[in-house]
């Protein structure tokens, strides 16, 4: 009797002991995390911000598991110098956050703000423009694979005068493929407050590939319908909002 209890015992004891290192560990309460990329041109909505010649961008990202969540990234631009035609700004620094939440299984939510800052750019400086700095506030909400979101600038937008209240609607999806590939459509649309022939539709077709090990690659065909009377021709010779093919290459951690 008393070997069969022990033998009972133990048997408990090994499977109490199995399910305890079978217990998955608990979610850690945030998390850090970094990319840094190139890409052959920086397109912001459908315009070149870098006169259609290749970017390094990088960035960091901090997510709480309550929703709330802070990032930074920045990329090389020369928009500032040759579409505005001012001395300085090649840089631009986006610091933003807010919060995510779910509605129910297949519906969540975002809200937040950005700043999408240009240390140094004297955009100001030149007749007809302001500061190119900028703030907006968005609302997001998904479903499923989809995501529509809008944005509504604070102030002036990108350097643009009397533009407080420009806004931006977008509609998106990502779809996965399947071995590693992912599709995403997309289609916005921009407002500029009180200027003429700023508004335009931007679209844009996304082919995502996860590499492994943090790498990811993108192709993307991207095309506006702006007009050139306002989207004009840079000093490098080139219209900012041209229809063109984007290649990319990113690594995170």
């Amino acid at each position: 009797m008393k070997l069969h209890h022990f033998t009972l015992s133990l048997i408990a004891l090994i499977a109490s002991t199995a399910a305890v290192s079978q217990t998955k560990a608990p979610e850690p309460p945030y998390t850090l995390s970094y990319n840094v990329g190139v890409t052959s041109d920086y397109r912001f909505r459908g315009v070149t911000q870098t006169s259609t010649d290749p970017a390094l961008q990088a960035g960091i990202d901090f997510a709480h598991k309550s929703g709330i969540y802070l990032g930074a990234w920045g990329s090389n631009i020369s928009w500032i110098k040759n579409s505005v035609m001012a001395t300085d700004g090649s840089l631009e620094i986006d610091l933003y956050g807010g919060y995510k939440g779910s509605i129910s299984k297949d519906l969540s939510f975002d809200v937040g703000m950005i700043r999408y800052q240009y240390p140094g750019n004297t955009a100001a400086n030149v007749t007809g423009f302001v500061d190119a700095n900028t703030t907006e506030v968005y609302a997001a909400l998904t479903y499923g694979p989809a995501t529509l979101k809008y944005s509504s600038s604070t102030g002036n937008f990108i350097a643009n005068t009397n533009s407080s209240g420009s806004g931006y609607l977008e509609l998106a999806a990502t779809f996965d493929l399947g071995g590693g590939y992912s599709l995403t459509p997309h289609l916005g649309h921009q407002t500029v407050s009180n200027a003429v022939n700023a508004d335009y539709t931007d679209y844009a077709l996304t082919l995502g590939k996860d590499l492994g090990s943090g790498w990811s690659a993108s192709i993307a065909a991207t095309g506006t319908d702006a007009d050139k009377t306002f989207y004009i021709i840079d000093s490098k010779g080139k219209w900012i909002s041209d229809s063109a093919l984007l290649v990319g290459l990113k690594y995170s951690f």
